[in-house]
């Protein structure tokens, strides 16, 4: 028996039923925003899935400068670690976003740009909400981006229109089923994904 054969399988398939790391990314810093309350219902359709692991990283609670610099300073660059070492553990993204003049919020936009090879490889999926488009403007420019930076989208996403309508006091969708059952989806695709991404880059390394 080749021990070392099957050594080699057992970690590669121990390796593929890992939980897969999903960064959850908040995108709005608005005063007032309803953020929380989609992101809050997002993360609670994640509980109960072995195959997932969650890390919400809130754009308010980031504080990054505003200006790109090589040489940032002290504070900056914590930050900057601390955030860059999160998304380069992740297999995989959500972005939570709302939409702003028919686009995504800046603070969004200086969290991507400050990065690049944390974001190759992986696949990112979108929940969006907002008035009558429900975010989808935003998405579709998103898509665009993240495609600049060889992400893979999902094609399925979680869409609120007239968001604030849609849930109660407490944060519970009032009609949940339909929802539910879009956010299992995007959540079961990708699982595909960044399962197949993963496991390819093991074997290889992906290059550009």
């Amino acid at each position: 028996m080749d021990l070392t054969a099957t050594s080699s399988s057992i970690a590669s398939t121990t390796a593929a039923a890992a939980p897969l790391k999903v960064a959850v990314i908040l995108a709005s810093n608005r005063e007032g925003r309803f953020a929380p309350v989609v992101s809050d219902w997002f993360l609670s359709r994640t509980i109960g899935r072995p195959d997932i692991e969650t890390d919400l990283i809130d754009i308010a609670e980031l504080d990054l400068p505003i200006a790109l610099s090589y040489r940032p300073d002290a504070d900056a660059q914590a930050q900057l670690e601390d955030v860059s070492t999160r998304l380069a553990k992740a297999d995989a993204f959500v972005v939570i976003t709302p939409e702003y003049n028919h686009s995504y919020p800046a603070p969004l936009k200086n969290l991507i740009d400050r990065h690049h090879a944390e974001w190759q490889a992986k696949p990112v999926a979108f929940v969006s909400y907002g008035g009558v488009s429900g975010g989808l403007r935003a998405v579709e420019h998103l898509r665009q981006v993240f495609a600049e930076l060889h992400s893979v989208g999902i094609r399925e996403t979680v869409s609120f229109h007239n968001a604030g309508a849609l849930f109660d006091d407490e944060g519970r969708h009032k009609d949940p089923a339909g929802c539910d059952a879009a956010a299992k989806t995007l959540l079961d695709q990708l699982v595909w994904w960044g399962r197949t991404l993963r496991d390819a880059k093991a074997v290889h390394p992906y290059g550009v």
